[in-house]
């Protein structure tokens, strides 16, 4: 007979709280008839807790390099389930309660999380900052990143087919991989259901491995990592606009504003914007080129079509030595201007104007060369690839 459910458990000396939830999930599968299993994943513990496991019948796997990610994705790869249920060890979710998770799956869904906010979340179940910041923050900034419709993307809890898991090809290791989860299934375009589940006080005598700063920005992060746009593509497009214009108000003459006038003080730092824009644009399209090459993010071969198609590397090369050559050219009226007075001293507010966009464009124009050289080796792989 198929194994329907596997249970994972991922346990990092949990000895006190562990048979609470080895109890709940035997009896959730035994009541309710369900051809499963429970997976305890040992990641390295020093207590009891793989002595506790094997009173309760549990399949032990271990998993000896640290990281919550690393062992929940080794419980769900040894798994035997059709469709798989994973949640702490530390007794703070219910795995007796299980019907609706697994109701979503038979029902089609690829993907079903818990949501505490939803269900409802216990005095003392969760610190104060993760409650209200930390978790609505993250959830906030996935669902507008990634337009995701999870509203708790930090839930320990939850259901996930066999099939959809093996495809989602989780690489996080560390408390990164819920949000990983939830981003490949919305990139992948999978069936995503919630359900509103009580958050408990955990049964621990010791600290959880939980660390409020550190954990919270590594989910931040992974976030922005795996949405370019918003970290480099739209930076860059603003700080790039803002500067170019303004550049061109101040290249002509001083700019008055409310009753002050910027003049070429200002011209430095506006030039500098559109320098700095310029690099984020860059590193958008590295970030994206590595993981279209890397297979980082799904759905990438028409991101890399048109890269191919229209940013040619000799393109870049005559767009960069165009600008180098404006470049130079606004030197060398700086200069003609310096000869025909005689090499005297230079009045700095007119110069400057000229001397400013000269650097500008040079440096604008190398950057441009050297960025699509660098590309075009991104590029390569997965030129390679299509052959």
């Amino acid at each position: 007979m198929q194994t329907e459910l596997s249970i994972v458990i991922p346990c990092l000396n949990e000895a006190e709280s562990l048979p609470y939830c080895l109890e709940k999930a035997g009896r959730f599968l035994l009541e309710n008839n369900i051809s499963g299993e429970v997976i305890v994943v040992d990641n390295g513990s020093t207590d009891d807790s793989i002595s506790i496991a094997k009173q309760f019948d549990a399949r032990i796997i271990n998993e000896t390099e640290k990281g919550y990610g690393r062992a929940v994705a080794a419980g769900m790869k040894a798994a035997n389930g059709k469709f798989l249920i994973m949640g702490d060890a530390d007794d703070s979710y219910d795995f007796y309660p299980l019907m609706p998770f697994l109701e979503r799956l038979r029902d089609g869904y690829d993907l079903v999380v818990g949501n505490r906010f939803a269900g409802g979340i216990q005095k003392g179940a969760m610190p104060f900052l993760h409650q209200y910041i930390g978790n609505p923050a993250l959830s906030f900034v996935s669902k507008l990143f990634f337009r995701s419709k999870a509203g708790d993307i930090l839930c320990g809890l939850r259901g996930v087919t066999k099939k959809a898991f093996e495809k989602m090809e989780l690489r996080t290791t560390g408390m990164e991989f819920c949000p990983e989860m939830i981003v490949k299934a919305t990139l992948h375009k999978m069936k995503v259901a919630e359900v509103p589940i009580q958050l408990y006080p955990d049964k621990r005598n010791r600290a959880s491995h939980l660390k409020t700063w550190q954990d919270g920005w590594r989910n931040l992060r992974f976030l922005l990592l795996y949405s370019p746009k918003w970290l480099f593509l739209i930076p860059g497009m603003i700080i790039l606009l803002f500067g170019f214009l303004l550049s061109i108000f101040l290249i002509k003459s001083p700019l008055p504003i409310a009753g002050k006038k910027l003049d070429v003080h200002t011209l430095i730092y506006t030039s500098g914007c559109t320098l700095l824009g310029f690099q984020f644009i860059t590193f958008y399209f590295f970030t994206r080129l590595y993981a279209a090459t890397h297979g980082l993010l799904p759905f990438q071969e028409k991101f890399l079509l048109n890269f191919n198609k229209y940013f040619k590397l000799e393109r870049g090369l005559l767009f960069g030595f165009l600008l180098i050559i404006g470049g130079i050219a606004l030197s060398i009226r700086s200069f003609l201007f310096w000869e025909h007075i005689g090499f005297g001293n230079l009045d700095p507010m007119v110069v400057l104007r000229w001397v400013i966009p000269s650097m500008t464009l040079i440096i604008l124009g190398v950057q441009i060369i050297i960025s699509f050289f660098y590309l075009s080796f991104l590029t390569i792989n997965s030129k390679q690839n299509k052959k």
